[in-house]
């Protein structure tokens, strides 16, 4: 993205405030200009003392330049006021429809890429992007105006008063200018990129690590067990010592050089005046340099600034660009309705985003309406990529999933959401009362229904010892869930949905026995007159499938029910005496 495309892009998202924006450009303007003239008016002042030197009494216009200066510095305070409230409401307004806009395009696009991206990325993408340009519009954007205009104003009254001196004040801005490009130069645009770069990579490991605590405590691990987390904060670490020792030099000279116009001034003026040292219109002329110019710092500062914030938001729209042009899920142009429910595969290939070999190769089977379809197989052989592209997670690349004799890519997207529910193994409620978690499954749902669901999701217990029942808001005043819980009020929700399909991603991966036994007894509740899928390590929980698919390196390789698999002898006759093994096995005491 140009530098240039910048401020039209920001426009884009303005909607009717963008007028706002406009007339803080023109108040910020107009207040910088008008903040010069108190130093002009204090000259006016030194000039009518020196002038009348001793006779005070004859400098009769002093309290008139002195209301004047205060009149123009009130002025200029409350025109600048003006000016940042039109731009925050604007930098508001603005913020708040890229959030929008963004978040409404994630609600399109494949739920995969989504799980590809990380919700940490995510997060901070959406939040801290716009807040960025929220930072940009509602304060560098007026000071932007300020920085443009007064240089024009401050070089014009430096050559007022004597254009010599005016000369030799524009030294060591010079100096400035040149030291600044050092830091705000072309590399900067790469610099910034690699910043937000390292922060987003540090807060997405940080999410993956927060959820992975348990794991770390039950196996007392350090941080050094998520390398990629440590990795994260080392290169963002490295990174910014790294710039900041790029930068201590540049920042050193920038400083001395916009802070030492008064010392350049003396020098010129012993060198250009020191025989005449008691010409007054000089001395006075000197003065006013010297006063005046400090006002120039301030402004090469905000020039800095400027261009600085102004590459921040460059990265952070093209962040925001990064999410709004991911690929939206393909709308069914004539969306056909299912016959039935069962689920074919037709030499499905798929590969996930940047990887080499596909995790599907050439997968075909058939799950039959109202029967329990198992998936089972070692980690990362395709269990969980098949059970995602069921209801459009991701789209194949190759063949074909139909559900009832149509292709799942020709139905809507809606009728599709509502054939199909899916019990992830970690599942995630939200803060909010168990009454609308569960209701999140049927959002018209009575609450007799709601009860019902909890009841033959065997949750019964759960909601007994919750100290408001229903209304109970999770994660307030303490009140939490273990994972079996959660676990059992998602499935009250499935349950609540009434999908004509089922998919259960390890659905009992996280539960203790006793709410695997409860979970068990949900899901024959679940189950009943369903076609489901279900993927599980536990090989108890799918003895008594209709079908058993082995799953491996993307292929589906045996397939069968529990018996005739068992007779077969092959991959999954070892993981069953694998699990029976293990199952048998006990901590016995010394």
């Amino acid at each position: 993205m140009k530098k240039e495309k910048v401020f039209p892009r920001l426009m884009g998202y303005a909607g009717k405030h963008k007028i706002l924006t406009y007339l803080s450009l023109v108040f910020s303007a107009i207040s910088g200009v008008l903040a010069i003239m108190p130093f002009v008016y204090i000259y006016f002042i030194i000039r009518d003392v020196v002038q009348v030197a001793p006779d005070f009494s004859k400098a009769t216009n002093l309290v008139f330049y002195g209301w004047m200066a205060v009149m123009f510095a009130i002025l200029s305070i409350i025109v600048y006021i003006g000016a940042l409230m039109c731009s925050h409401i604007a930098a508001f307004r603005i913020a708040g429809n890229m959030r929008i806009k963004a978040t409404e395009h994630l609600t399109t696009i494949p739920v995969g890429e989504i799980e590809e991206e990380g919700s940490g990325k995510l997060r901070k993408i959406i939040l801290d992007s716009s807040s960025a340009t929220e930072t940009y519009l509602a304060h560098q954007l007026p000071d932007m105006a300020q920085a443009m205009l007064m240089p024009i104003a401050i070089i014009v009254i430096l050559f007022i008063f004597d254009y010599r001196l005016g000369l030799v004040s524009l030294i060591p801005i010079i100096l400035g200018f040149l030291c600044m490009f050092k830091m705000v130069g072309p590399k900067m645009r790469k610099d910034m990129a690699e910043y937000q770069n390292a922060m987003e990579s540090m807060n997405n490991e940080g999410v993956e690590y927060v959820r992975g605590i348990p794991i770390v405590k039950t196996f007392n691990q350090s941080i050094y067990t998520f390398k990629r987390f440590k990795g994260a904060i080392d290169n963002y670490s490295h990174f910014c010592i790294s710039y900041t020792k790029r930068c201590r030099g540049p920042m050193i000279a920038f400083e001395i050089c916009v802070n030492s116009v008064f010392a350049f001034l003396i020098a010129m003026a012993l060198i250009m005046n020191g025989v005449k040292a008691t010409d007054q219109t000089f001395i006075l002329n000197l003065i006013f340099y010297i006063v005046f110019t400090p006002i120039i710092s301030t402004t090469l500062l905000r020039v800095m600034y400027m261009s600085e914030n102004t590459m921040i938001v460059e990265d952070a729209l093209r962040r925001v660009d990064s999410i709004l042009s991911i690929e939206p899920l393909k709308e069914a142009g004539n969306p056909l309705m299912p016959n039935g429910d069962e689920i074919r595969f037709d030499e499905v290939f798929f590969r996930y985003k940047n990887k080499e070999n596909y995790a599907l190769n050439g997968v075909s089977f058939v799950a039959k309406e109202n029967s329990i379809t198992a998936l089972v197989g070692p980690s990362g052989g395709g269990k969980s990529t098949i059970a995602s592209l069921i209801n459009r997670f991701y789209d194949v690349e190759k063949g074909s999933i139909s559900i009832g004799g149509v292709d799942v890519r020709n139905i809507a997207k809606e009728k599709l959401m509502d054939e199909i529910s899916y019990v992830f193994q970690d599942s995630k409620l939200l803060k909010t009362t168990i009454l609308e978690n569960v209701k999140m499954g049927k959002k018209d749902a009575s609450l007799e229904e709601v009860k019902e669901a909890l009841r033959l999701a065997q949750c019964d217990d759960i909601i007994a010892k919750l100290p408001d029942g229903l209304n109970t808001v999770i994660g307030a005043k303490g009140t939490y869930l273990s994972g079996g819980e959660m676990q059992r009020i998602s499935l009250a929700r499935a349950i609540l949905k009434n999908s004509n399909i089922i998919v259960l991603d390890e659905a009992t991966a996280f539960a203790d026995p006793e709410n695997e036994y409860l979970i068990q007894k949900a899901f024959q509740n679940l189950s009943k007159n369903k076609t489901v899928i279900m993927i599980a390590h536990r090989l108890s929980t799918i003895k008594n499938a209709d079908k058993i698919l082995v799953v491996n390196d993307g292929k589906i390789v045996e397939e069968g029910t529990h018996d005739s698999l068992i007779k077969e002898n092959g991959i999954y006759t070892n993981m069953w005496n694998d699990y029976q093994k293990s199952i048998k096995w006990r901590v016995r005491n010394a």
